[in-house]
C-alpha cells in the first residue's frame, strides 16, 4: 500500500500542491499543506505537486501492513497512544 506524505518541517506552506492538485492537498490549521485524501496516488495531478514542491517536502512511501488509524498527535511518527491503553 503507499501513502501519500507532507514532512511538515519542510514545507513552507507555498501553495503549489493545493493550486495544482486540489483532491489531494489543502492547508492545515497550521497553514502548511497537508495530505487530505490517499486515493488515486497514480494520478498526473499528484505527480505535479509532487514535482512543484520547492522544499520537496511531498512523498509517497510504501508502508507495510494494515495501516492504524490514530490521532494526529504523533506528527507522522509512530503512534504511542495505544501504549498507554495496553499498559493499563
Amino acid at each position: 500500500m503507499k501513502k501519500l506524505n507532507v514532512n511538515k518541517e519542510a514545507c513552507i506552506g507555498c501553495g503549489a500542491c493545493v493550486a495544482i492538485d486540489s483532491e489531494h492537498f489543502d492547508f492545515g490549521d497550521d497553514g502548511l499543506s497537508e495530505a487530505i485524501s490517499q486515493e488515486n496516488l497514480d494520478s498526473e495531478n499528484v505527480a505535479n505537486a509532487i514535482s512543484s514542491c520547492p522544499t520537496n517536502a511531498i512523498s509517497i512511501a510504501d508502508v507495510e501492513g494494515e495501516e492504524k488509524e490514530c490521532c494526529s498527535c504523533c506528527e507522522g511518527k509512530e503512534c504511542c497512544c495505544n501504549d498507554e491503553e495496553e499498559a493499563a
